[in-house]
């Protein structure tokens, strides 16, 4: 099984990837409640670093961006240094490491943030549904307050400390979270953004927010270490896909290259309108592409043989298999992971799922 195009390697800007599976950005609320790295974390992504590459859970870049309890930060020194844990961990194993950066903007709740934080957006929009909090249970998600253009240029700014941050705390680069109805998503749609300045309104306007952040992160840490997530036709977290919003992510697609070294597409749809769309990123990006949508290695392969993706993601296998391409390799069962523990907190769940050799 060894000569799958899964298993050869890639070079990914400078880094030398040992295979093509991807372990996708998957959040699990460990970290402590100060949002700080842990040495859990540190264990549970060491024991999955035989993956090409690994992206973090959502990892918030300021006070703002820390909506759900327990998720991780990189704005201050104590999460710099839990996060160092986690990278040499990793380096120690041989893999390589992205964080993700992720804004979560309305899709937040006080009880879960830093007192001063606020709840921002572009507009005030509030997002049907609720969130989860440790201190009084699910909650209905607040109206967020709209960000005026100088907040959002400190927002461009605290990506930019961030991705900064991350290079100093050992990651190998950093991912953009523009996707699954977070704060640059959240810029990018028409209905969660109803501004008529420089941030609204136009389809080079809608954009503007996350090349903006493309761009000053690029040069701030190099476009090598560069990647960016996106969610054409995702609808969670109440971000309702309409067939105009193609024009904003194709202009995306046409720009991105100058600012990212890859794009992870989450493949979230077989209509014919979005494989319209993936294939016109494929054509217009000159970076890599990762494609993620729910892939069985069958059909991993058969992207990658295609050349419709250079590498696939795969998210909650790498749960329960910490060796996901070794399974892969000697066609051993998976492992099933238990949803009753993806975010709780603890090693249950977490760390204590064995690879094959301790079966």
């Amino acid at each position: 099984m060894s000569d799958l195009r899964l298993f050869t390697p890639l070079t990914l800007g400078d880094l030398s990837l040992n295979n093509r599976i991807v372990m996708a950005p998957m959040t699990r609320n460990r970290a402590s409640v100060d949002h700080i790295p842990t040495e859990h974390m540190a264990l549970y992504y060491a024991q999955r670093a035989s993956a090409g590459l690994m992206i973090t859970e959502g990892t918030s870049p300021s006070i703002n961006g820390e909506g759900y309890a327990r998720i991780p930060g990189i704005w201050n020194e104590e999460q710099i240094l839990g996060w160092r844990k986690v990278t040499e961990a990793v380096h120690d194993r041989g893999g390589k490491i992205f964080v993700q950066l992720m804004h979560t903007g309305r899709i937040s709740h006080r009880l879960n943030m830093h007192e001063g934080a606020l709840i921002v957006a572009p507009s005030e929009v509030r997002a049907k549904g609720n969130m989860r909090t440790d201190q009084e249970g699910v909650q209905a998600h607040p109206v967020p307050y709209a960000m005026t253009e100088g907040e959002v240029h400190d927002a461009v700014l605290e990506f930019v400390q961030a991705a900064t941050n991350a290079i100093t705390a050992g990651f190998d680069g950093v991912e953009l979270h523009a996707a699954n109805g977070y704060l640059i998503e959240q810029f990018i749609r028409p209905t969660t953004n109803q501004r008529t300045d420089a941030y609204g309104g136009t389809t080079e306007k809608y954009a503007h927010f996350a090349l903006e952040v493309a761009r000053q992160v690029a040069e701030a840490i190099g476009k090598d270490r560069v990647g960016i997530r996106l969610s054409p036709y995702g609808e969670m977290n109440d971000m309702p896909y309409q067939p105009e919003f193609d024009e904003i992510y194709r202009y995306l697609a046409d720009q991105l290259g100058e600012y990212v070294t890859y794009i992870h597409l989450i493949n979230a749809s077989e209509e014919e309108g979005y494989t319209a769309l993936r294939q016109y990123v494929r054509q217009v990006f000159p970076g890599t592409l990762i494609l993620n949508r729910s892939y069985t290695k069958e059909r991993a392969e058969e992207d990658l043989q295609s050349g419709a993706a250079d590498l696939i993601s795969f998210g909650t296998p790498f749960i329960a298999n910490p060796d996901l391409p070794e399974r892969f390799k000697q066609e051993a069962p998976l492992a099933e992971g238990d949803p009753s523990t993806f975010y709780s907190p603890g090693e249950k769940g977490y760390t204590d799922y064995p690879k094959l050799d301790e079966e």
